[in-house]
């Protein structure tokens, strides 16, 4: 799904399958604290360990809410050179930052980006890997960089960011 005019496409991802460690390309602002230098490791969708430089107790909060915030809702693919990202400004408020780059959320999918899951209960949702969660945050990952690489079912990789903006 597109998020117009800020350049965004997001999606649910399958959040049994996520596996690595990913770092924060921005501060988090929660709850009123504010995160940052952190980073989470995943290990068959679920976030098996986290390290954070500030705010550590915030984070362990977030995560320790229901087990659907220790697994991916939304992954969101934004251009470094987007107009929000160029404006250089932190606004340490999620709604305008994630507009600025790439970023995923822990929690809650959208299920209107799963074919037919608006119509899908709860537990129908979980089994095709749709997460539920009380929360919904969003966390920043993009960076001037970033590559990122679609693998297709066959094998075949295709390059879809370079150097943090679309290559295709």
């Amino acid at each position: 799904f597109p998020n117009m005019p800020t350049e965004e496409v997001f999606t649910a991802p399958d959040c049994r399958y996520a596996d690595g460690k990913v770092v924060s390309s921005m501060p988090l602002s929660y709850q009123g604290t504010l995160i940052t230098d952190f980073s989470v490791t995943f290990k068959d969708g679920l976030i098996v360990d986290f390290e954070a430089k500030e705010g550590y107790e915030a984070l362990e909060r977030l995560l320790n809410t229901d087990e659907g915030s220790r697994r991916l809702g939304e992954v969101a693919l934004v251009p470094y050179n987007s107009a929000i990202s160029n404006m250089g400004i932190l606004f340490y408020n999620t709604l305008f930052d994630e507009n600025a780059s790439c970023h995923f959320a822990f929690g809650k999918c959208y299920p209107n980006t799963i074919k037919g899951g608006e119509f899908l209960s709860k537990e129908e949702l979980k089994k095709i890997g749709g997460n539920d969660s009380m929360n919904h945050v969003d966390f920043m990952v993009g960076t001037s960089d970033l590559t990122i690489v679609g693998i297709e079912e066959n094998g075949d990789e295709t390059v879809i960011f370079k150097d943090g903006n679309w290559a295709i």
